[in-house]
C-alpha cells in the first residue's frame, strides 16, 4: 500500500493547532462554553437561606444563593453601577450582598436593595444583577449564559434517563474539592478521559481494580459512559464514567452511594483548572470512602502528567493531528461536537 492510500484509510484527529492556539481558544469561549449547560455545583454547597458560591465560567463571574424565597438564583457577580465584582469569597452565608466600590447592596435574588450614591428615587438606576439561567438535575446545578438555548432536560434527555437508575444521587453532598492548575488545553484533558488505551500501562491500580477486558465506551448525543466491572466481581455493579458536553466528567464507583466530579475550565490555549469534588452520603467518611477519594486521586494525578507531556509536544512540526485507533470512538465523538459547534 502506498503511503498516499495509507493516509486516506487513517481516521484523523482534530489537527494540534486547535490546542495551542490563543484565537481557538478565544472562538471556543464564545461558541462552546458561553451557550451550553455547565455543570458548576451541587445543591448541598446552597443548603440554606444565605448561602452562596461563586464560580468564575472562563471569565465571566457568576454567583449562585439561596433566596429569602428557598430557591436557587444565578446572576453574573457583576455590580450594574460601575462593573465591579460584587461578592470576592468563593462560598458562605449572607443576608444582603454589597459592592465595596459605592456600596450598593443587593438581595439574595439580585435585585437592587440600596444605592446610596442615588438620593432620590426619581432617578432611572439598574434595578438587579444580569441573571443566568439555573436547572438543578439530581442535584447538580447546571447553569447556562445563552438565554435563548433549549432547556437543560430538552438537549440532555437521554443522559438524565441514563443517570436516573443511581436513585441515591439526590441524597449526596459535597464532602471534600480540590483544584489543581493542568498545563494541557482542555480538550486534551478530555481526550485522556474518553478513552482507556493508556489505562494498561498509565494506570496500574486502576488495572487491577477493574476488568478491562470488560471496558466499554458508549457514545450518545452530547454525553458518553463508560463501563467496566471490578476485577474480582463475576457480577453486578461496577463503575460508570460519564462525560457531559462540554466539560464535565461524573464518575460512580461500586460500593456505597458515592459521586466524584470534574470540571475542567480553560484558562488558556495551554492550561486549565480542574476542580474536582467527591459526593457522599455521610461527611464523616469511612475508611473505605477515604480509600476510594486516594484512589481517585492517583488515577488523576497520572492522567495530569500525561496531558501535560503531550501538551508539550502538541506544537511541534512533526506531525500536524493524531490518529484514532479503533476503540477511540468516545474521543472521536467529543471531536465531532466541537467541530459542529466551531461551525455554528
Amino acid at each position: 500500500m502506498s503511503t498516499k492510500e495509507e493516509m486516506k484509510r487513517l481516521d484523523y484527529t482534530l489537527p494540534y493547532n486547535k490546542y495551542v492556539d490563543p484565537e481557538v481558544m478565544k472562538e471556543e469561549r464564545e461558541k462552546i462554553f458561553y451557550k451550553n449547560w455547565i455543570m458548576v455545583g451541587h445543591t448541598s454547597q446552597v443548603e440554606k437561606v444565605g448561602d452562596f458560591f461563586t464560580f468564575d465560567l472562563v471569565g465571566e463571574p457568576i454567583i449562585v444563593t439561596r433566596g429569602k424565597d428557598e430557591e436557587l438564583h444565578a446572576f453574573y457577580n457583576i455590580c450594574p453601577h460601575r462593573g465591579a465584582i460584587v461578592e470576592r469569597t468563593e462560598q458562605g452565608n449572607k443576608k444582603i450582598l454589597q459592592c465595596i466600590y459605592h456600596g450598593w447592596t443587593f438581595h439574595l435574588d439580585g435585585k437592587v436593595n440600596r444605592t446610596p450614591n442615588f438620593k432620590t428615587n426619581d432617578i432611572e438606576k439598574p434595578s438587579c444583577m444580569t441573571p443566568i439561567r439555573l436547572e438543578v438535575h439530581q442535584s447538580m446545578i447546571f447553569v447556562n449564559l445563552n438565554q435563548d438555548a433549549p432547556a437543560f432536560e430538552t438537549d440532555y434527555e437521554s443522559f438524565l434517563n441514563n443517570i436516573n437508575e443511581y436513585t441515591f444521587l439526590s441524597s449526596l453532598k459535597k464532602v471534600r474539592e480540590n483544584r489543581r492548575i493542568v498545563q494541557a488545553n482542555w480538550k486534551s484533558i478530555i481526550d485522556n478521559y474518553l478513552e482507556c488505551d493508556h489505562c494498561q500501562i498509565a494506570h496500574p491500580s486502576f488495572s487491577k481494580a477493574f476488568d478491562l477486558t470488560k471496558y466499554s465506551i458508549t457514545p450518545c448525543d452530547n454525553f458518553s459512559y463508560q463501563c467496566t466491572t471490578a476485577s474480582d466481581e463475576e457480577e453486578g455493579p461496577g463503575a460508570r464514567f460519564y462525560w457531559v458536553w462540554p466539560n464535565t466528567m461524573i464518575s460512580i464507583y461500586p460500593g456505597t452511594g458515592n459521586m466524584t466530579t470534574s470540571h475542567i475550565i480553560p484558562v488558556d490555549e495551554k492550561s486549565s483548572l480542574a476542580i474536582y469534588r467527591y459526593y457522599f452520603a455521610d461527611e464523616n467518611l469511612t475508611e473505605d470512602e477515604e480509600d476510594l477519594i486516594k484512589f481517585v486521586d492517583q488515577v488523576r494525578e497520572e492522567d495530569f502528567e500525561l496531558v501535560e507531556l503531550l501538551q508539550s509536544g502538541l506544537h511541534s512540526r512533526a506531525c500536524g493531528r493524531g490518529v484514532y485507533s479503533p476503540t477511540e470512538h468516545g474521543l472521536k465523538h467529543f471531536h465531532q461536537l466541537v467541530t459542529k459547534a466551531m461551525q455554528s
